[in-house]
């Protein structure tokens, strides 16, 4: 039986010890570097300070009462006058007074004061006034005083350095609750704004998880590694991308400016969006019949691709009406709709944004479609062609798609830095792309299939992890410039973060579903959005639900940080009363902060027992 009890290594021992010597030397360093010292905290001075600060935040402005004012003046020489002092005019004692004794004093001697029916277990300040007007507003001093419960208090004061041969006066200025308690100022401006940061975030949210997911699909490796592609299809795509786009863009512009004259005609509008889903559903019939027994000729083929093209037209020009429509309705519903002008407000502002990004969807579409078509020939052209005619292929729109896409890459960084150097923001990224896509249809055999989609995977991840390095509170500065301080800034701030943050979680779990149900609906035959919308959604709508709820939490929280830098919210507020000192307001937004959070919190787990 081996023995249990053997001799502990010396060797073992000195490592350990010289483990817990270097993890002191490392904490001791850190102690250094943080500047860990409690001196100050034992100073008078801090601890006064963090009481006082401690007691505000304890006592959040939440409520508050009417304040009834009690100002008494009395009279007093400082210094006594030369020869007989002057006789004061007795206090009147049927309401609140003062008796200060004595009467005359140099400065810097100490004075009793007494004060008489004033209200019970009041507080306030107790000032010396200077020159001869008891109406003055300027007070002198630090002092306060406190009744009992009967409505006195006596206080000795030390007065100030301010000599005059006439009367001067002391203060008592008393005031005490009455009536009911009722909700501050501060009460009502941290409601509006946490209502304000809850829509923040929701908005921040729901159009952040919109973009997210598609995103999500071409994030995950596990959909993109199979995706393969010969580099003639691979080259046209490329060609076919910003040529859509500008083409595209160009396009939907023209029909913007064919739209403007009728954006003020309601009538016009509401005909042109009754008329337009017709005309688009008979032109898409005619243009793709479901089947065809034999091939139309190539008039025919052509006629329809021209009455697809007239279709798109027509729906974009119906898109603008459409925009131009809720404008319209919109202007009109706030003026009309009174307390609901909100709804009117809601239709203007959705109606310009699909006017603003008509356009740019436009180009993308016709990007993707062209792009696309594109692809498809350089497909049918490594399937058809010999060898040597697809190598001469690739070599010819390889070398064109590097030199395109190096000199579109180039130019975004003279526009980002502005070198106003040609040869190294044009002709040299130009150069350089058009060798590379050289080299790689020279040394890659002719129909060879390259692996397109880790390509585009590790692309997107790159984008996102680099992006998600951006904290929110830094793209909101960016976003502040956009469009100005406001809660807008702040939504799109953590709209972006929640694109980026959602994609990279929704992704991992389109990387961690199955496979089972994947090979299973790929041996059907099914194309890749046939497999995506059988085999993989199924799987990720629980987790896509969890992840979103539990996003819209974290960005109620991270809205807090966001209005510090003008993004709006309750931390524009917070940050307002936290510079200004004034603790007891920060106090009711902090727990207004928790409120919200916490019942954020509980919401989410309900939900997410019930739907996920």
């Amino acid at each position: 039986m081996e023995n249990k009890n053997k001799k502990a290594s010396p060797w073992k021992s000195l490592q350990f010890g010289l483990a817990i010597l270097a993890g002191l030397l490392v904490y001791a360093y850190g102690f250094q570097i943080t500047k860990v010292d409690l001196e100050d905290l034992r100073s008078e001075r801090r601890q006064e300070s963090l009481t006082r600060a401690v007691r505000e935040l304890a006592r959040p402005e939440i409520f508050e009462y009417e304040q009834a004012e009690e100002i008494i003046n009395a009279p007093i020489y400082v210094p006594c006058p030369t020869g007989e002092v002057p006789s004061l005019p007795e206090p009147d004692k049927s309401g609140p007074y003062l008796i200060v004794t004595p009467s005359c004093a140099a400065a810097g001697e100490t004075v009793r004061v007494e004060g008489y029916n004033f209200a019970a277990d009041t507080k306030g300040p107790l000032r010396f006034i200077p020159g001869s007007d008891p109406t003055n507003v300027v007070e002198i001093g630090r002092d306060n005083v406190q009744t009992d419960a009967d409505g006195s208090f006596v206080h000795e004061m030390i007065l100030p350095e301010r000599l005059s041969e006439d009367v001067q006066y002391l203060r008592a200025t008393l005031r005490h609750n009455v009536g009911t308690p009722h909700l501050t100022r501060t009460a009502y401006d941290t409601w509006d704004k946490i209502v304000e940061t809850v829509f923040l975030a929701l908005l921040a949210t729901t159009f952040g998880t919109f973009l997210a997911i598609p995103l999500s699909f071409i994030a995950a490796r596990n959909l993109m590694k199979p995706v393969k592609s010969p580099l003639s299809s691979i080259a046209l795509s490329l060609l076919g991308w910003p040529l859509g786009i500008a083409l595209g863009y160009l396009v939907v512009r023209w029909v913007n400016g064919l739209s403007d004259p009728f954006a003020e005609n309601i009538p016009v509008n509401l005909v042109s969006i009754l008329l337009m889903p017709t005309l688009v559903w008979l032109g898409i019939r005619w243009a793709l019949p479901q089947e065809e027994i034999t091939q139309p000729p190539l008039n025919l083929r052509l006629a329809r691709l021209g009455v697809l093209f007239l279709t798109i037209l027509v729906s974009f020009f119906g898109l603008f009406q459409l925009a131009s429509l809720a404008r319209n309705l919109g202007l009109a519903g706030i003026s009309a709709l009174g307390p609901f002008a909100f709804l009117g407000n809601f239709l203007f502002q959705v109606g310009d944004i699909v006017s603003i990004i008509t356009p740019a969807l436009g180009g993308l579409a016709a990007g993707a479609a062209l792009s696309s078509l594109m692809g498809r020939i350089g497909l049918r052209s490594a399937e058809k062609l010999t060898s040597a005619s697809v190598k001469l292929f690739n070599i010819v729109f390889a070398t064109l798609a590097g030199a395109v896409t190096f000199g579109l890459l180039g130019q975004l960084v003279e526009w980002l830095y502005r070198i106003d150097q040609p040869w190294y923001t044009l002709w040299g990224p130009v150069l350089t792309g058009a060798l590379l896509g050289l080299a790689l249809a020279v040394f890659t055999k002719a129909k060879d299939t390259l692996p397109t989609g880790l390509v585009i995977y590790y692309v997107t991840r790159t984008l996102l992890n680099g992006l998600r390095s951006v904290e929110a509170l830094v793209m909101a500065l960016v976003f502040v410039i956009a469009v100005g301080i406001g809660p807008l800034a702040g939504a799109m701030a953590l709209g972006l973060h929640t694109i980026v943050s959602l994609a990279k979680l929704y992704s991992e779990q389109v990387e961690s579903i199955m496979a089972g149900p994947l090979e299973a609906i790929q041996a059907t035959g099914a194309n890749r959005l046939q497999t995506i919308v059988y085999a993989v959604i199924p799987q990720i709508i629980p987790p896509y639900i969890s992840y979103t709820m539990y996003r819209w939490d974290i960005n109620v929280r991270m809205s807090t940080i966001i209005g510090f830098v003008g993004g709006g919210g309750i931390g524009f507020l917070l940050q307002q009363n936290i510079n200004l000192l004034n603790y007891r307001a920060a106090s009711a937004q902090m727990l207004a902060i928790a409120i919200v959070v916490a019942s954020m919190d509980y919401i989410s787990s309900v939900l997410r027992e019930k739907y996920v």
